[in-house]
């Protein structure tokens, strides 16, 4: 098989080691608007550095991945949509509603697979929690807090073109929410707070923020993120039911110290950010991306999935200017 991979970042980079190494992907061609970082990953990883992502296309492959710039997303899916492509893309689709579902349409009227990039539906402690979950282990389940931390916050050029703390950070959240529970968010009520660094009121972004979420069971939860965690990289859930409760993310790497006289000692070795703490999810839905495209594989995160995390994150925008709860009836969907 051969791969097209398009940007060579920081997730390219490693994507590009990933697939290198797969044993159905016989080559792989790399691109980037940076041309000498593509050749650099290229001679690394073994791979075929092209000029621009004109050339993947042109030069013919099986399937691409996209881990570009986010503005390129919807340009790049549509693109591969039209030549007929499975596509793998990192989330998100598009920052806004219009241009999601403009790539959507795309990829629905070409009748292609489009897989996104939501990868904690690949990592073991997310999959274990959904288990358990869908088995009735916890009983009726009536509480969940979502946590996600980052240990420092990113470039001050990066904030623009991010989409803000709810559509780039917790979305994953949202998404992660609906996978592990099966239920829908049918209202939100969201505050975020800019106390931080001036970049991020420059940027007209939050650096921390919170929602409460109404599931359409009744169950309610919770959604916290913030780019300032010195601590270290923290993500977590916990799921409490009527019969027992679980946590996720919760081990010796946790960035957190109990105050209790017992309680277990401090980690030694913090996750530093999210390449290392969710390494082995990133390779796993890669390899389901390539037994996708052999027929193998389901697809486990289509486009209308990423919608619907979008969706949230839009109506948490909403709600944190308006100071109101939303109802997710209020966010178009098509």
């Amino acid at each position: 098989m051969r791969i097209g991979l398009i940007g060579t970042g920081r997730i390219g980079t490693f994507h590009a080691g990933v697939l290198s190494r797969h044993r159905e992907v016989g080559s792989l061609v790399v691109a980037d608007t940076d041309a000498a970082r593509a050749a650099e990953v290229a001679e690394r990883t073994g791979s075929t550095a092209a000029p621009s992502a004109n050339e993947i296309f042109k030069w013919g492959v099986d399937a691409v991945v996209i881990a570009s710039a986010t503005a390129a997303h919807s340009d790049l899916i549509a693109r591969a949509a039209r030549a007929g492509l499975p596509t793998f893309c990192e989330k998100p689709i598009a920052l806004d509603l219009p241009g999601t579902l403009g790539a959507l349409r795309e990829v629905e009227t070409a009748g292609t697979q489009l897989q996104l990039g939501f990868m904690r539906r690949f990592d073991a402690g997310y999959t274990t929690a959904r288990e358990l979950v869908r088995s009735g282990r916890l009983g009726r389940l009536h509480t969940v807090r979502a946590i996600t931390s980052d240990p420092a916050p990113p470039p001050a050029a990066y904030l623009p073109l991010s989409g803000g703390l709810y559509r780039d950070c917790l979305v994953h959240d949202f998404d992660i929410l609906r996978w592990v529970t099966g239920r829908e968010v049918v209202e939100v009520y969201a505050t975020g707070s800019d106390g931080g660094p001036s970049m991020f009121r420059d940027a007209g972004d939050v650096d921390t923020a919170a929602a409460v979420l109404t599931l359409d069971d009744g169950t309610l939860a919770t959604a916290t993120a913030t780019r300032c965690n010195g601590a270290g990289y923290d993500v977590r859930m916990e799921l409490a039911g009527e019969l027992d409760q679980v946590a996720v993310g919760l081990d010796d790497r946790t960035p957190i110290t109990s105050t209790e006289p017992q309680g277990p000692p401090p980690a030694t070795k913090p996750w530093p950010g999210f390449l290392e703490r969710f390494a082995p999810a990133y390779e796993a839905e890669l390899d389901t991306f390539v037994r996708m495209v052999q027929g193998e594989a389901e697809n486990p995160c289509d486009g209308r999935e990423a919608l619907t995390a979008l969706r949230i994150a839009e109506a948490c925008e909403l709600s944190r200017r308006e100071h109101r709860p939303v109802r997710l009836e209020e966010i178009p969907a098509d």
